[in-house]
């Protein structure tokens, strides 16, 4: 009876680099540190995400490149590291009852206690820029022609440079449009000679984008009237998360709203007001 032949190697699993326990521990260590990623579960994803960018560079130990990484002053081996290393999920319309919340409740309370026609508005964690058009599409639709009168402007940060330059052109595809109203498609995007689509120059100047990275300490003039972090505190273990909300907390204004992910908490200190499912205000 013949011998089944022996299948040939996985191409793609033989060029792996395997990094070794004190590695791993190293390269955890060091990303938690400056950014508050856990990644003591993910093993397998930095090897794989991470072995091309070793043998791009000619490097044959994860040592050589965490040395590279922390020895880079200009920031820019950090930045490519914590691109391929995050994933940024983001879509229109996500968690819609955030939105409608957002028309109903928020926005009205803001339009009656705000005084100079202004409120201030942070998406902490925006990846592709999504999440921040779509706050500035909610606000224009429940505006309309009193928009004009109102400063609205949007600060949308996030650690990776990679998201945030996709971010700045505000351009997807149509799948990455799906869940935004076609008449607000409509009226808020144009289409382009290649096929994809670009937000409205109106709706993207009501965004300013800016790297960030939530473990740093914050530096603004003033606190914030809306802040939106969601899905972003997944990746962080509960004191980081505790720590980093305390920082939101800080720079919230009285009656200010906070908003996470319907998948994520605050915590049983918190010193915020628990509203709705993932919808939280600074009351004091």
């Amino acid at each position: 009876m013949p011998l089944n032949p022996t299948p040939a190697p996985d191409s793609t699993q033989s060029r792996i680099i395997r990094m070794t326990d004190k590695e791993f521990a190293e390269l955890t260590t060091f990303v938690k540190s400056k950014y508050g990623i856990d990644l003591t579960k993910k093993r397998v994803l930095i090897e794989s995400r991470l072995s091309h960018e070793l043998r791009q560079k000619n490097l044959t130990t994860f040592q050589q490149y965490l040395d590279l990484v922390k020895n880079d002053q200009s920031g820019t081996e950090m930045t490519g590291m914590l691109n391929k290393l995050t994933t940024n999920l983001s879509f229109f319309m996500r968690e819609k009852e955030h939105f409608d919340f957002l028309t109903s409740t928020v926005l009205p309370y803001f339009e009656k206690t705000r005084r100079n026609n202004e409120f201030r508005i942070w998406s902490a964690g925006c990846s592709s820029g999504q999440e921040a058009y779509n706050i500035a599409m909610v606000i224009d639709q429940y505006f309309g022609p009193r928009k004009g009168k109102w400063d609205t402007t949007i600060l949308a940060t996030d650690i990776s440079m990679r998201v945030l330059n996709k971010a700045k052109q505000g351009i997807y595809t149509e799948e990455e449009l799906k869940g935004l109203p076609a008449t607000w498609r409509s009226k808020y995007v144009t289409t382009l000679p290649d096929g994809k689509f670009q937000i409205c120059e109106r709706i993207r100047k009501e965004v300013v984008f800016r790297p960030g990275n939530l473990m740093e300490p914050f530096h603004f003039k003033r606190p914030f009237d809306l802040i939106f972090c969601r899905n972003v505190m997944i990746y962080f273990d509960a004191a980081t998360k505790e720590s980093i909300i305390n920082k939101f907390y800080d720079w919230t204004s009285q009656g200010g709203y906070f908003f996470i992910g319907h998948s994520e908490g605050v915590g049983a200190t918190t010193r915020y007001s628990y509203v709705q499912p993932a919808i939280y205000q600074r009351r004091e």
